[in-house]
Parts: C-alpha cells; structure tokens; sequence
C-alpha cells in the first residue's frame, strides 16, 4: 500500500495528520536531511571566510548560490540523497556526496574536499537536531501553547466573578471562584513557559572525539575553538559545547524534553478538571449538527475532546521521559544508539500538538451552567463554617472548633436557615450574630487574584 493518512502506521501521520502536518517541515527524514544540508553548506561558507590554504580561489559571489541549495531544498532533493544512501550505507556520507554533485554544478570541484572537512557524522547531527528542533519549538509549537495559555487567561477573566464549591480530597470545601481556579492552569503553564525559553539549544561541534584532532593537524596555526564556537553561534545561532566526546552531552536537551513533560503534566491536571467539571453539570458543550456522542444512547454530549487531551499528553510523556533519560547516557565516546532515538523528536511534539488543538477545541465548546454551580452552593451551607469558627476564634468564643465540628459532622443537611438558628445560640453581640449571618456559600469566595 502507499503510505497515506489512512494506510500510515501511527495516528500523527493517520488520522490526526491535519494537526501535525506542518511538523513535517522539521522532524521527518526530508526535513532531516535539509536541515544536514544547511550545516554542510554554512560550515564550508564559514571555513570560506578564514580564509584557509586550499580555498584561496573561492569565489564569495557564490555563496548565496550556495545557499540555495538547501533553502530550496526539495522532496526531490532528498530522495536523491536517499538513493545515494542505497549505495554508501551512511545517510550522513550521502548528504556530502549530494552537496560535491552541486558542487559540481556550480563548477566548484577543485573545493569539493572542503565538504564535511575535518568533521565526523555527529558534528552534523548534533548541530541539524537541535537546529530543526529550535525552529519547530518556536515556529509551532511556542505558538500553540503561548495561545492556550492565553486561552485560559481569557477565561479566567470571564469568569473570575463566579463563585463555585471547591471539592478537597472530593468533598465539599471552602468555595473559591472559577476563574481563578482556572487561572491556576494559566499561571502554572505560564510559569513553564518562562523556564523553558531560558534553555539554551546547544550543539556538539569538534570532531571525531571532540578534540578538532584532524582541524588543529591540517591547521595548528588556527584558534579552532574560536572558531567553532562562533560557527555555531553566528551561522546556526546554537550554543557549543566545550568539552564533548563524540556525542552531544543531550543535558541541555534533556531539561527541554523534562519541561515539556511538566508542561503536559499541568494539561493533564487540566484536561481532568473540565472534565470533572463538566461530569458535574458545571459545563454544557456546544453542540453540533449531525455529530453523535454515542453509538447506543443519543441523548449524550461526551467531553471528548478533554479526553483525547488526555490520552495525547500521556503519549507524549511517555516519549519525552524515555528521551530525556536515555539521550544523556552513550557509552565511552559514543554508541549509536542516539542516531536511532534522535529520529523520533517529532513524535512526542506531535502528541502535543494533538492535545492542544484538542484543548483548544474543547475549551471553546464550553457553556457555563451558573444555574448548577449556584444550586451545589446552595446546597453545602456547611462550607461557611470555617469562616464562622475563625470569627468566633477572633471573639475568643470558647471552643469555637469544636462548636462548629458538633453542628456539621452528623448525617443531618445544613442549610441556611439551621446556620441562622445555630448562630442565635450563640453567646455573641448583635453585632457580631449580623456578622456571621452575612456570610453565605456564594460570598464566601476569600481574595480574588483578577482584580
């Protein structure tokens, strides 16, 4: 069979393709193989610049030319690499022998040589990775979480005024307000957003074991290091790793993949709030013509969207722990385990994408149901009894705990009125009984962090 949405192997290029496809740009083998094209290109323009014995005759006019080659970079383009990969074996090697055939054609052989020099195959991998995965974390996916977070943000202020019953430990509480227990969300993925925009995207760029061996035999004369150093940040706007082995470290990574995975974590502790919230009757969902909730029973609305989230961020995690605890550790000087592992960078971002569009949509469907939210108020006058008891503390009442703990821990309902006549037993002021008796689940509600 052609691959295709509906032939391929995993949901990202299935069924959600819709919502990943533009991931494609940064994460597959074509993808993978322009943004190794890049590297080779820019490396050779920079050795161009030295300048160095041996390139004297190149011509700079020629660089933008050059250039082209990888920013119009096609499919075609890679499926030439792919087929000289058939005969060399080595994907990388392919990518220097693509690179000497332009060479060819921009009538450059005598500096063909000068493609890949001095440089082993991880000093292209650990620039193009972590290349491909800065521009898709800030083309992509920084805007998709940036506008979720932004979302609830929106929400929070529309509902910042709306009284609701808290639930710890599943049972009535203190009430609170809706937007600000949505504004939690907005706060705390906020809060990883700030973190995750101070890690550096570093590189690993020194040779066959990290040490420029083959740079500084050819060239003692030059500062390699210098060099490199600014390669990285000049040309591919990369931080360099100092002291490597073959490898990239992968700790810088790592703390990018850990946040990622906190901040999945925060959604999944969102996804199951709605959806709690919305099991409660606290949310209605806007409805759609023609859709079904269920195969058997038509009267139903499910939170699917909440849901699907959920699943997602959990496949998500799952791909990002792996890959942060596994990267970080290669054996002596290298194994190759990294190469196969690295390929799948694009797997946990599309899980997310998944979930963030299906937050997004979820979020959007949502109808407040203030009825409901009023009505469970109304129904636990018992909540207001810490607030009672701490103004008895304050009016050094006697033993106000314990008053309040003999009142509400029986199997009878407080209601309004068996408050009232519980605060006429009281041996307070007049003053102090209108106090307490202005106190209600619905005004009970502490501060209020959106104004």
């Amino acid at each position: 069979m052609n691959l295709s949405p509906l032939t391929a192997v995993t949901p990202i290029d299935g069924r959600y393709y819709s919502k990943t496809s533009q991931l494609s740009y940064f994460f597959s083998e074509y993808a993978l193989f322009k943004y190794r094209v890049q590297v080779e290109i820019e490396y050779f323009i920079a050795l161009s610049e030295i300048p160095l014995k041996g390139l004297e005759g190149f011509d700079k006019s020629l660089i933008n030319k050059l250039r082209k080659v990888y920013k119009h970079f096609t499919p075609e383009n890679a499926q030439a690499v792919k087929d000289i990969e058939k005969v060399t074996n080595h994907d990388v090697k392919a990518v220097e022998y693509f690179i000497k055939e332009e060479f060819d054609k921009l009538g450059l052989e005598e500096f063909k040589e000068f493609i890949h020099f001095g440089l082993t195959s991880q000093d292209i991998n650990n620039t193009a990775v972590p290349l491909s995965m800065k521009d898709a974390h800030t083309q992509v996916l920084l805007p998709e979480m940036e506008t979720l977070q932004k979302k609830l943000v929106s929400l929070a202020e529309e509902w910042k005024d709306i009284p609701l019953l808290a639930r710890t430990h599943g049972q009535p509480a203190s009430p609170t307000r809706l937007g600000k227990e949505i504004f939690v969300f907005a706060e705390r993925l906020n809060n990883q957003l700030t973190l995750i925009k101070e890690i550096p995207w570093s590189g690993k760029f020194g040779g066959a074991t990290g040490n420029m061996n083959a740079h500084l035999v050819a060239y003692p004369n030059i500062d390699w290091k210098s060099f490199a150093n600014n390669f990285l940040k000049e040309k591919l706007a990369l931080v360099r790793q100092q002291t490597t082995t073959q490898i990239e470290h992968y700790d810088l990574m790592a703390a990018y993949l850990h946040n990622l995975s906190r901040i999945n974590t925060i959604l999944i502790d969102l996804s199951r709030d709605i959806w709690m919230y919305v099991s409660m009757d606290y949310f209605k969902q806007k409805i759609k013509k023609g859709e079904v909730g269920s195969s058997a029973m038509p009267h139903k609305v499910n939170p699917i969207d909440f849901e699907n989230a959920e699943g997602n961020l959990g496949m998500a995690n799952s791909f990002l722990h792996y890959l942060a605890d596994k990267l970080p550790v290669s054996r002596l000087q290298r194994d190759l385990t990294d190469s196969t592992v690295t390929r799948n960078m694009g797997v946990p971002v599309g899980y997310m994408m998944i979930a963030i569009q299906s937050l997004m949509k979820g979020l959007n469907k949502l109808i407040l149901n203030e009825e409901k939210l009023e009505q469970d108020l109304e129904n636990n006058w018992a909540v207001v009894a810490e607030a009672i008891q701490t103004i008895l503390r304050r009016e050094k009442y006697p033993n106000p705990y314990e008053a309040l703990k003999a009142l509400t821990r029986t199997n009878e309902k407080i209601t309004k009125e068996s408050m009232q006549r519980f605060i006429d037993t009281l041996d307070v002021s007049p003053e102090i009984k209108k106090e307490l008796k202005a106190i209600t689940p619905h005004n009970y509600t502490g501060l209020n962090p959106l104004i």
